[in-house]
């Protein structure tokens, strides 16, 4: 349960520097704490669509990890970002990525950002 927690708090801490750093990121909310559930509730959905569909993905693409030595990662990572802006646009969450290549770069930050967390957050196990 604690590594759950941990996970998300990280991928809430990641998504807040790409929302920082990239304007075509964003979050929207009338005051500070409804923009922090907001965030949390994101990082959630983000935790889920990494679980559940990620691993799917990456199975499929396969070919194109070997031939491309990894770098379809970028897009892959890219893709689940958009993916769950659309899921929180779904779940009337305002959280918005505009465009193919924002993602990429967001993805490209949440991935750095969320490693470093995950490096010096506490592990629960």
């Amino acid at each position: 349960m604690m590594n759950f927690v941990v996970k998300t708090l990280a991928n809430a801490g990641a998504l807040g520097v790409a929302i920082w750093l990239l304007q075509d990121i964003t979050l929207t909310g009338e005051s500070t704490g409804k923009k922090i559930l907001t965030l949390i509730l994101v990082a959630l959905v983000f935790g889920l669509v990494n679980v559940l569909v990620k691993p799917v993905v990456k199975l499929l693409t396969l070919p194109l990890f070997i031939l491309t030595l990894g770098l379809i990662t970028l897009v892959v990572n890219a893709l689940m970002l958009l993916l769950t802006s659309w899921l929180a646009e779904q779940f009337n969450l305002s959280f918005h990525v505009e465009g193919f290549w924002t993602a990429v770069l967001g993805g490209l930050i949440i991935s750095v950002v969320s490693w470093a967390l995950n490096v010096v957050l506490p592990d629960g196990d």
